[in-house]
């Protein structure tokens, strides 16, 4: 039995034929074991460089055929050469047609990743009959390990955001063969963030339903998965309700099936996008914008200004000053930006704060119109002045 773990996306060539195709990935194996009571326990598993050929991935009838060139087996079997084959269909894996539109300068295909567990086919040998030298497995006449799948662990997403004091699906899910490998499947969820870990969810139950079978241990308070969504779809996903800031990071779904087990990792960012407000004190004529309660900690805050004449918006020279950072008992964020209206600035003229964030579609935008200073202003500032000389002469008396 071999685990292979690969990652779509690192497509080289296929070939069609009556709207199938043959895929050909990198990928890596994986081998379980090696290590284990040795000097210090050593490594749980080895990586090994691979290839992978999926057999027969279905294409759409509005693919354009002239696009996908023929792969072409080794005219000489290298039996160094780690080449498995596997048909796509049974079980069948999940999103392989969108390796048909995978960049060939190793750009990934999509959000979505597959851990699959094969088993090696019988291949009648011979004295002619080539060994692949790692494995020592007989090769098939076109140098390839014929193999199939008898269990994979899914996942649509490798990374996931989600609004602080929100709901999430994780997605994860497994499929394996139509005769069972056992009938008990075990499903666990972890979390690990910065170095510290711990286990989220799990579940035990029965494929074939058994009454009273399934056993839950929810360490986090707002975590569920549906039992009958596992035994009857295959679907392993966890749903957390009212998200803290403590639930973000790496999430390890485990699916075990007697003796074979595999993974999937997801990435949850956990988000808040900001409050803005903008505020001006006349007097001083200085205008306040206000970034509140916002996560992560990355905002930007720009000022820019639209005079009458102009089409076009620009960035002021001088942005004013910045607070510090400020946190709140939730974990989010606060800052302000005060700027001073340069006494160059035209009355009619746009002033604007930009905000950008993370958790923002795009940037956000507030502004105020400089207005024209009120006749009334000058003759208070007059007699302020007059008072206030009044005042210091008569102290210096």
């Amino acid at each position: 039995m071999v685990t292979v773990a690969f990652v779509f996306g690192f497509l080289l060539t296929c070939v069609c034929a009556d709207r199938v195709a043959d895929v050909v990935l990198s990928c890596t194996l994986v081998e379980e074991g090696v290590g284990l009571g040795g000097v210090g326990g050593g490594s749980l598993f080895t990586h090994t460089p691979a290839t992978l050929v999926l057999r027969d991935v279905p294409v759409a009838s509005d693919e354009p055929l002239e696009t996908l060139t023929s792969f072409v087996p080794p005219s000489i079997p290298d039996p160094d050469a780690l080449l498995l084959e596997v048909k796509v269909a049974s079980p069948e894996i999940p999103n392989t047609h969108v390796l048909l539109h995978a960049d060939c300068n190793e750009q990934e295909g999509g959000e979505f990743s597959t851990v699959l567990i094969l088993r090696t086919l019988a291949v009648k040998k011979d004295h002619l009959t080539l060994i692949q030298n790692k494995l020592g497995l007989p090769l098939s006449q076109s140098g390839t390990l014929l193999t199939e799948v008898i269990f994979l662990v899914f996942s649509h997403e490798k990374s996931v955001s989600a609004p602080l004091r929100g709901d999430v699906i994780l997605n994860c899910g497994f499929k394996q063969q139509e005769i069972p490998l056992a009938q008990e499947v075990s499903v666990e969820w972890r979390l690990q963030h910065r170095g510290k870990g711990g286990k989220v969810f799990e579940m035990m139950t029965r494929l074939d339903e058994a009454e009273g079978s399934t056993v839950v241990h929810a360490e986090r308070r707002g975590s569920s998965m549906a039992a009958s969504q596992v035994v009857g779809e295959g679907n392993a996903s966890v749903t957390l309700t009212k998200l803290k800031l403590l639930d973000e990071g790496t999430y390890i779904c485990t699916v075990s099936i007697g003796i074979v087990h595999a993974q999937q990792v997801i990435q949850l960012q956990v988000v808040q996008p900001p409050r803005v407000s903008l505020s001006e004190e006349k007097q001083s004529q200085t205008l306040s914008c206000h970034c509140a309660t916002y996560y992560p900690l990355e905002a930007q805050m720009q000022w820019l200004s639209l005079s009458p004449a102009d089409t076009e918006p620009t960035v002021l020279p001088d942005q004013g000053s910045l607070s510090s950072h400020r946190q709140h008992g939730d974990g989010t964020y606060s800052l302000s930006s005060h700027l001073s209206v340069p006494p160059t600035v035209s009355p009619g003229t746009t002033i604007t704060c930009r905000v950008s964030h993370p958790a923002l579609d795009g940037p956000l935008s507030i502004s105020l119109v400089v207005e024209r200073p009120q006749a009334g202003f000058y003759w208070w500032l007059l007699g302020f002045l007059v008072v206030t000389l009044l005042f210091f002469y008569k102290v210096m008396r």
